[in-house]
């Protein structure tokens, strides 16, 4: 018995782009016989959905759409689709009026309706919102297409279904495990229906997981997972198989489309070897490429075919140009030097010389008289006080509107260039560099951001990030002799007390504790808090990490935090 495993990018929303990118690779499965084609979580209307699911009319056009794929599929093929099921006894029993769940389709019918369990509220999940967990995990027979009339029985579960074993992880989060209970179904072999978003190595943890419970039960499972962007949200795909001893007998690749088709052998009932794609050899080109495909399909899904970047010379916005051009190609990429009396040589040097490693098109736009205007305005209202960060910040301003106004005379997709750790403490001008329309880099920590050019310059055949960029101090050059240390940590202290605070959540006392200075602690959390304003009116970012400045993270802005050590 042939599978086929269709590792999808959908547009959320796109019911027909969707239906059609369904319908081409049970197509293409067909004519290699297979039995069995699978599609990730929500394949029809795309992940997350968000709150198109409270559009009544959305969720009966995907009804439609549902009845004309099915009519279309090849009708000899078994096909796993994901959808969204209106919950009957919402009205007369309660309960959220909707279901996540698989159908089966056969015979161009919709035959079983499968409804997921396990209902995420953490990190950007929120599916409890629209969402009834089904009430019970369940599975269906498939015979063989050839004359033996042999059968199987496949357990149907939904993503988040399959995280909840106790014996991997040391404790449940939910009161079920769905999978221990199609095993006792005496199932053959278990699916998986995913769009789980991307961390970087999160996919160490999935095959382990998978692997683990492969073993735990004697039996073969295929996880299907989603690929693309869709807002601040990547997904990886790395779909794969494991046959019933825990050995890998498939992979699809990373950040890629693919159709990865295996066999199932019916007299050993397990998966047979088939084509494994070999990962990315380390955390950087897995960001890479995560950030690459992240920047393509947020523009093209919002159809930009081109971007601006503000190059400053420095080694955020290189990054971030070197990314851009990547995913969208050199001749979509317009990169504008703003210089200021305050900018060195070098920073127009250096942006010049990667404008020219990366064959972009650059604009200089000085913005000197510009400053000039604004403190002539300002003037009589300003009379009697100092020059002070005020002015500083007016000069990203500036350039942050001249950005803008590129962006919107041109249609062209503002890339604000700001990392993890500027957004964190807020060092970054609110209306100034942090303007755009998708912030590419901005769940990437300063000390990543090297690692990555670092990475970049020794994969590629000739540098791409100038020399000096990657060895002078970082500096917002808004004042003479200006460097970021002046006002922060130095970036690797920085960075581990936010990794610390941010990623595990650790209290100031445990991370003076790890050897961090009290007053340095004390500064950084500070920091962190009164920056939550900026952060809520940033662009959205393209999430890397398990804790990232996006969708997930739902901290209050008026606020004041309270200490076990302030009281007395």
């Amino acid at each position: 018995m042939k599978i086929g495993i269709a590792q999808l990018n959908p547009i959320v929303g796109d019911l027909i782009g969707n239906s059609e990118k369904i319908l081409a690779a049970a197509q293409t499965c067909a004519s290699e016989r297979v039995d069995l084609f699978l599609t990730p979580e929500l394949s029809l209307c795309g992940y997350p959905p968000r709150d198109l699911l409270m559009d009544r009319s959305f969720i009966d056009d995907m009804a439609i759409a549902l009845q004309k794929l099915a009519q279309a599929l090849p009708a000899k093929m078994a096909v796993l689709v994901g959808t969204v099921e209106p919950n009957p006894q919402a009205t007369a029993f309660g309960g959220k009026p909707l279901f996540n769940s698989a159908v089966l389709i056969q015979n161009r019918q919709i035959v079983r309706k499968f409804h997921k369990r396990l209902l995420p509220t953490y990190d950007v999940f929120d599916e409890d919102r629209y969402f009834e967990p089904g009430e019970e995990s369940n599975f269906f027979s498939l015979e063989a297409s050839d004359s033996s009339s042999q059968t199987m029985r496949i357990g149907v579960t939904i993503c988040e279904d399959f995280w909840n074993d106790e014996k991997f992880w040391g404790r449940r989060n939910y009161p079920e495990n769905p999978v221990a209970e199609l095993v006792a179904k005496d199932i053959d072999l278990l699916v998986n229906l995913s769009a789980s978003p991307y961390a970087v190595g999160k996919q160490k943890i999935r095959e382990a997981m998978i692997e683990h419970s492969a073993i735990e039960y004697g039996l073969p499972i295929i996880y299907v997972n989603q690929v693309g962007g869709n807002d601040d949200l990547i997904f990886d795909g790395s779909s794969v198989a494991f046959n019933h001893s825990g050995q890998l007998v498939g992979r699809a690749p990373a950040f890629k489309t693919d159709l990865l088709v295996l066999d199932f052998d019916l007299d050993k009932q397990d998966l047979l070897q088939g084509k494994i794609t070999a990962q990315p050899q380390s955390d950087d080109a897995e960001i890479w490429d995560a950030l690459v495909l992240g920047v393509r399909d947020y523009a093209q899904k919002c159809g930009f075919k081109k971007v601006v970047i503000g190059l400053s010379g420095g080694i955020d916005s290189a990054l971030v140009a070197a990314i851009a051009t990547e995913a969208l190609g050199a001749d979509n990429v317009l990169g504008v030097l703003m210089p200021s009396p305050y900018s060195s040589d070098h920073s127009i040097t250096d942006a010049l010389e990667l404008a020219k490693n990366l064959e972009i098109d650059t604009q200089t736009l000085a913005i000197a008289e510009a400053m000039q205007t604004f403190d002539r305005i300002l003037a009589p209202m300003f009379v009697g006080t100092a020059p002070d960060i005020t002015e500083e910040n007016l000069q990203s301003r500036i350039r942050g509107n001249l950005l803008m106004a590129i962006s919107n005379k041109f249609g062209h997709l503002l890339l604000s260039t700001g990392n993890k750790s500027e957004m964190a403490v807020g060092y970054c001008t609110l209306y100034g560099d942090m303007n755009g329309g998708l912030a590419a880099i901005s769940d990437v920590p300063k000390t990543r951001v090297y690692s990555l050019c670092q990475w970049l310059n020794a994969t590629r055949e000739h540098p791409i990030i100038p020399a000096h960029i990657l060895t002078k101090a970082p500096s917002a050059e808004l004042k003479p002799g200006q460097v970021d240390r002046d006002s922060l940590p130095p970036y690797d202290v920085l960075d581990d007390i936010l990794q610390r605070s941010i990623g595990t959540h650790a209290s100031p006392a445990e991370i003076i504790k790890a050897g961090h200075a009290p007053e340095v602690v004390e500064q950084v959390v500070k920091l962190v808090a009164r920056a939550e304003f900026k952060r809520r009116q940033a662009a959205p970012g393209l999430k890397i990490s398990d804790r990232a400045f996006g969708s997930g993270w739902r901290m209050p802005i008026a606020s004041k935090r309270t200490r076990s050590s302030d009281f007395h």
